[in-house]
């Protein structure tokens, strides 16, 4: 079936921001312009946290700390779209306002509206991941069980917006998540399937494909949520295995940094700490990478990151939480270590696959064949199946 071209509101809460959101929307809608549909934005504020603006020059912008609320949906009233695209969104009202204008397909880039600190992950007695319905108990649960910072300003604040944002999720036309498991959170909530759709995401192309590296590279926040003094412990056992020692880069920045650097010291992991690095520093990164490594105590929502190093030719070895296993495939493209494995678990794996070449080059072919399979075309192919249908309920046609 060909689609008639769509007029597409994109609402998001900062236009001038860095993140994984934004990062998406700066591909998918010069994306969806060159397939013929026309994009206008809707953003509640500016932000002086990044130099990114995902809203390319020539495509319409209305802001609510502009305009104000009424003044930026008059003005996208205005410009007629067929459907709103929303993704993260805070205050709800303006979600609120586009609900009583159109209809609105929502991406939920996290568990927001399913839980109180958005984790979804018990940190007491163990890192576990949560899979309780959102409810009041939520708040009994909330201190013992470390669900998320210790305050009662953000047990009351998270449980508030957790409690808006869940009221609204009948509302949506429908509701986009990047993986399975994120389909079963929000099925959870009582959201119908019909009404959700799971549309992996998609990495970047890569520049060129990375050759026979031979380190073990990890990428993103440095937190307690994203396991990386775990991963220090577990190159001191693949070191072991192996009998030599095999180079760690440790790219980003965060609280568990320093703690991380004295870890590998102590430990005598050879590990590197560039900090954040951008696209063009993370492609010659991924060019020395033998294994990316995610080694992430919650449940991600999908993990992109091990996704872009695929697109490089570059196996991965995680714990298997949440949406990892939407692209990684035990097996084909990397392996996946059971999160009560812990450090032990992911050393074994990252020295069973170094310590055999032609499984090595195994899980790379593996890793280039499930980036060519998540691709952006194959995004926006589905996705613009979602939107269309969104319009044509409310539209009658």
């Amino acid at each position: 079936m060909t689609l008639a071209p769509l007029r597409i509101l994109v609402a998001h809460e900062a236009i001038d921001s860095a993140g994984g959101v934004e990062s998406y929307l700066s591909r998918v809608i010069p994306a969806l312009t060159a397939r013929g549909h026309e994009v206008a934005v809707l953003y509640g504020h500016r932000s002086r946290s990044g130099p990114s603006d995902f809203a390319p020059p020539g495509v319409p912008a209305f802001g609510a700390d502009e305009l104000g609320i009424e003044g930026a949906i008059d003005r996208a009233r205005a410009w007629r779209p067929d459907v709103c695209f929303s993704h993260n969104m805070r205050p709800l009202e303006i979600d609120r306002r586009l609900l009583a204008e159109w209809p609105v397909v929502k991406m939920m880039h996290s568990y927001s509206g399913t839980c109180v600190s958005g984790l979804k992950m018990h940190a007491f007695p163990s890192a576990v991941p949560c899979d309780r319905a959102f409810g009041s108990a939520c708040l009994v649960l909330y201190g013992p069980r470390r669900c998320g910072q210790l305050r009662v300003s953000s047990l009351l604040g998270g449980y508030r917006l957790a409690s808006e944002q869940h009221a609204l999720l009948a509302e949506y036309a429908a509701l986009v998540v990047a993986s399975g498991h994120m389909a079963r959170e929000f099925a959870r909530e009582g959201v119908a399937g019909g009404r959700l759709h799971v549309i992996p995401l998609f990495a970047p192309p890569p520049s060129r494909q990375t050759q026979d590296g031979d380190a073990v590279v990890f990428i993103g926040r440095m937190t307690p949520l994203k396991g990386v003094t775990v991963l220090v412990r577990a190159m001191a056992v693949a070191n072991r295995r192996l009998g030599r020692p095999v180079p760690l880069v440790l790219a980003g920045e965060g609280p568990d940094r320093e703690e991380a650097r004295r870890l590998a010291q102590s430990l005598g992991v050879a590990a590197e700490f560039p900090g954040w690095i951008g696209p063009e520093r993370r492609a010659v990164l991924l060019e020395r990478a033998a294994l990316v490594a995610l080694p992430s105590q919650w449940p991600e929502p999908f993990g992109l990151s091990g996704l872009e190093a695929a697109g490089h030719g570059v196996p991965a070895v995680a714990f298997d939480v949440g949406g990892i296993r939407e692209w990684l495939r035990d097996g084909v493209n990397g392996r996946l270590v059971p999160l009560g494995r812990r450090a032990q678990g992911m050393g074994e794996a990252i020295a069973a696959v170094l310590s055999e070449p032609a499984e090595r080059r195994r899980l790379a072919e593996g890793a280039t064949r499930v980036a060519a399979e998540l691709s952006c075309d194959a995004h926006l192919d589905r996705l613009e199946r979602v939107l269309d249908s969104a319009r044509r309920v409310v539209s009658g046609s």
